[in-house]
């Protein structure tokens, strides 16, 4: 007797840059009688960064639980994405606002043609400097490597992130990152990961080129990272004086494989502060993959 279950996994690319690139993650509709054990092994089985199982919600439009292939994950900026860019071709949205519940709580969601935006917290900052030999360390990077008055920093807008910014595109191309060093470190300071920037990125209209260390949740690096973008627009913002509502941040391009992505950050300022961060991009559906459990 075959007691496996199938389930449907939907494979989207998320924050794609024009046509192409972007992060992939899977998508499962209907996943309310599914276990978190259950969702884990999916997603371990998907073998993405991020894999979001959508179910019914009593407080928002959806819920949606993220895992890594590792773990459990607050918030997924690319799954997010590819989910509700999904569900609104779906025709399950009927008006420009949406919500999704999480286990950190409910976020707004604003769909505007073929982008959907995700709502961020409040920007909270920690002051790193002692860490920041270590964190270099682990990049293989000196103090000489790093941007004048740039300090690394922690920002959090629902998920840490080590906020590192080095001078240039190619010691940004060139960083050889100790998975290990990483891990230790983010398990030490609660991070997702390192999100690594520099401010050339070849076009005018983009603020940032990034790379994304996450081992600590078995992502290695990935290719588009909204819910690191959110924090870094807001460090561009309050750090460098970068009074722009729209911050354009680009990702993905020094991977082994290269998957260019495009993540779209807009800061809602009142008075003069960063109230709220929507960060989001195009979500295009790739193929549907069977997974047994």
């Amino acid at each position: 007797m075959n007691n496996f279950q199938k389930i449907e996994v939907q494979i989207l690319s998320a924050f794609i840059d024009g046509e192409d690139g972007g992060n992939p993650a899977g998508v499962v509709l209907d996943a309310d009688n599914l276990t978190n054990d259950q969702k884990l092994k999916i997603a371990a089985k998907v073998g993405l960064s991020e894999t979001a199982f959508v179910s019914k919600s009593q407080v928002a439009d959806f819920k949606l639980d993220f895992f890594t292939p590792t773990r459990q994950i607050a918030h997924c900026g690319h799954a997010t994405i590819a989910t509700f860019s999904y569900l609104s071709k779906l025709g399950k949205i009927k008006s420009q606002y949406s919500s999704k519940e999480t286990i950190d709580g409910v976020r707004e969601i604003l769909i505007q043609n073929d982008w959907a935006f995700m709502e961020q917290r409040t920007p909270k900052y920690i002051d790193i400097r002692e860490k920041q030999d270590a964190i270099l360390k682990s990049l293989y990077l000196t103090k000489n490597d790093l941007l004048e008055n740039a300090p690394i920093s922690i920002v959090n807008t629902g998920n840490s992130f080590a906020i590192i910014p080095v001078a240039n595109p190619e010691i940004l191309k060139n960083i050889k990152p100790d998975f290990d060093n990483i891990n230790k470190i983010s398990e030490e300071l609660d991070l997702i990961g390192y999100y690594v920037f520099c401010t050339q990125t070849g076009n005018v209209e983009r603020e940032a080129e990034t790379r994304m260390f996450g081992p600590r949740y078995g992502i290695e690096e990935e290719a588009g990272t909204g819910m690191a973008a959110g924090p870094l627009a807001f460090y561009l913002y309050d750090k460098f004086e970068l009074k722009k509502e729209r911050i354009l941040i680009q990702q993905g391009r020094f991977m082994e494989k290269p998957s260019p992505s495009l993540i779209i950050v807009d800061l809602i300022i009142k008075n003069g502060q960063v109230e709220k961060i929507m960060a989001g991009g195009k979500g295009v559906l790739n193929k549907t993959l069977i997974v047994e459990i």
